[in-house]
C-alpha cells in the first residue's frame, strides 16, 4: 500500500491534494502506514459495500465470468481472473453503467 500511495502521490499536481476513498481493510488503517503529506486517506463506514462502487464491478465478474467454475490450479485461477478484468476494462462503457449508483443521482 505504501508503493501505491507513493506512485499515487507523484502523479498529483504540484499544489493539488488528492483523497481517496477506501474501505477499512487493515493495510489501510494501520498506524505503520506513511501517507504523503498531499494525500488524504478517507475510510468509508465499514460494512457498507454500497457506497463503494468497485463492489459492484467484483459481482459482475463474478456473475459473468468467474461464478460456477472449476479452477484446474492457482495459475489456472490467475489466468481465469486475468482474462475476466480485461474483458471489463476493454469495455469502459460498462464500467461506467455497472459503476453507477442510480440512489446517488436520484434527485
Amino acid at each position: 500500500m505504501a508503493h501505491h500511495l507513493e506512485e499515487i502521490s507523484a502523479t498529483v499536481a504540484p499544489g493539488a491534494h488528492a483523497v481517496l476513498l477506501l474501505d477499512q481493510a487493515g493495510w489501510y488503517t494501520t498506524k505503520k502506514l506513511l501517507v504523503p503529506g498531499n494525500i488524504t486517506l478517507l475510510p468509508l463506514p465499514a460494512r457498507s459495500p454500497e457506497l463503494n462502487p468497485v463492489e459492484n464491478l467484483w459481482q459482475f465478474m463474478r456473475e459473468n465470468w468467474l461464478d460456477n467454475r472449476i479452477f484446474q490450479s492457482y495459475p489456472d485461477i490467475l489466468d481465469q481472473c486475468f482474462e475476466a478484468w480485461n474483458k471489463l476494462i476493454a469495455q469502459p462503457w460498462r464500467i461506467m453503467s455497472v459503476g453507477m449508483r442510480r440512489w446517488a443521482h436520484e434527485c
